[in-house]
């Protein structure tokens, strides 16, 4: 922290050292969140001041410290598992998909699995196909697991308390482009109800709903839109399991046309997903088709041209979005 400002980074590590403090169920684990600081230095420091009982370095074993994790919960704790990037935590999809997420509905009640698992997502830092993908939207797939992805300080900072007081498996995805982001310190009363999607620019002629690392994206979008005189309104979605489908519903009826921007690629997307819902309880409010802006069908390439190529950016919403508007 500097001042009265935070980094995306900073707000993170507050909300676990805040976490540790509060609870001594709470600890950390995973691969170098101690000595080396964790993953984009989110947990810098925290070894240090809390100790190896509480931050704990693990193999390079996702699924070993992943089902670590879910045993822990089991037996009463409440640990906050940090997988480096959503590419490896496919090396631990069994863990989350086949008991995390299931073991309330196979124990007929009787025992959840209150584990949150971090993890950063996303292109944009040249780290090439294994490193950059948008995967949340298959976790997001499956139910008994809750999906978080905060775009804003205030989310980066209070969400993570709400993930540990749920009673089951909360999965929170970091955007690798968000941790260099900074504002004034954000407060509490700016992150409500993690199940609550945001209206983050209020408008009337097109609803723009995205998530996590698009969220700035779109919000410049909206803001070059406004000086053609064309009048976004964005939608932040916070949550992607369960999706807060009556915010959506809510702006479209209003506005008429739907936009969705998303990182993930375009087919099984989260994207296809919304514009369905909006589809099927909307249509009769729709005066165009809902329309989506994804990833290209590629591997995330190293080049930054590439990469920039691959994924949706500031311009293209702007086209997508005009073009909906100017077809009227």
């Amino acid at each position: 922290m500097n001042g009265d400002s935070i980094s995306y980074r900073e707000a993170v590590r507050e909300a676990i050292r805040e976490a540790i403090r509060n609870d001594d169920r709470v600890f950390l684990m995973g691969e170098d969140v101690g000595h080396y600081g964790g993953c984009y230095a989110v947990t810098k420091g925290l070894l240090q001041e809390f100790g190896e009982a509480r931050v704990r370095d693990t193999p390079l074993s996702e699924s070993g410290f992943v089902g670590a994790g879910i045993g822990a919960a089991l037996g009463g704790m409440r640990p906050i598992v940090e997988v480096m990037t959503v590419n490896f935590s496919l090396l631990a999809s069994d863990q989350i998909v086949n008991n995390a997420a299931t073991l309330r509905h196979m124990s007929g009640n009787q025992v959840g699995v209150p584990l949150v698992i971090r993890m950063a997502t996303g292109a944009g830092k040249q780290l090439a196909a294994q490193h950059s993908h948008s995967l949340e939207n298959w976790y997001a797939h499956v139910p008994g697991l809750k999906v978080l992805a905060p775009a804003t300080l205030a989310d980066a900072r209070y969400l993570l308390a709400q993930a540990l007081a749920d009673p089951d498996p909360v999965l929170i995805f970091e955007h690798v482009l968000l941790y260099n982001e900074t504002g004034p310190l954000p407060k509490a009363e700016d992150c409500p109800d993690m199940h609550k999607a945001l209206v983050r620019r209020p408008g009337s002629q097109l609803s723009l709903v995205t998530y996590g690392g698009s969220l700035p994206k779109a919000m410049q979008a909206a803001e070059i839109l406004a000086g053609r005189g064309l009048d976004v309104e964005v939608i932040d979605l916070r949550c992607l399991r369960p999706l807060d489908t009556q915010t959506i519903f809510t702006s479209v009826k209003k506005t008429k046309r739907l936009l969705v921007v998303d990182e993930g690629w375009r087919t099984g997307s989260l994207a296809g997903e919304i514009c369905a819902q909006v589809a099927e309880h909307c249509f009769w409010s729709l005066d165009a088709p809902p329309q989506r802006l994804c990833s290209q069908e590629v591997p995330i390439p190293y080049p930054k041209h590439l990469e920039l190529a691959a994924t949706p950016q500031v311009e293209q919403i702007v086209a997508a979005a005009a073009a909906m508007l100017e077809a009227r």
